[in-house]
């Protein structure tokens, strides 16, 4: 199973999405981290772990760091196995001083997808449709590994 093309056609099935969104959010830019779903915190450092990074809409400058943003919540939620919005709000004991302290990551089985650049809540939204994505195109691979 090659998971590098899986997410990247999993960030391109839901490209069309994040593109409608865009008309109702606070900016046009947006940073994903994707963690590979194989390697753990205890198997790998951080930086390793990435499976796939990607920006959009970003043929300038920033308005703000929201690649790093966008690691931070990555790092956040594989570090903890959940989304970081449960470690800010069920556990701040959790956090580090280098944590942000705003939402974007989603966690779905083993997947781990952060996003950020635009609302929080969005950004957990692109997240999510990400994972899922991520996962049943994984799914459909084995299924059609089985068949033939």
């Amino acid at each position: 199973m090659d998971h590098l093309n899986l997410v990247r056609d999993a960030v391109a099935l839901v490209k069309p999405s994040i593109e409608l969104l865009f008309e109702r959010t606070n900016r046009k830019e947006l940073h994903i981290v994707v963690m590979d779903p194989r390697l753990k915190p205890w198997e790998s450092n951080f930086d390793d772990a990435i499976l796939y990074e990607e920006s959009i809409h970003t043929s300038h400058e920033w308005s703000l760091p929201f690649d790093e943003f966008a690691r931070n919540k990555a790092q956040q939620a594989w570090r903890g196995s959940q989304p970081n919005l449960v470690t800010q709000s069920l556990h701040p004991s959790s956090l580090r001083d280098e944590d942000l302290s705003f939402y974007g990551s989603f966690v779905y089985g083993d997947i781990v997808v952060a996003c950020s650049g635009v609302e929080q809540w969005y950004d957990m939204l692109i997240s999510s449709w990400i994972a899922l994505a991520f996962e049943q195109l994984a799914i459909a691979e084995q299924h059609r590994d089985q068949v033939t």
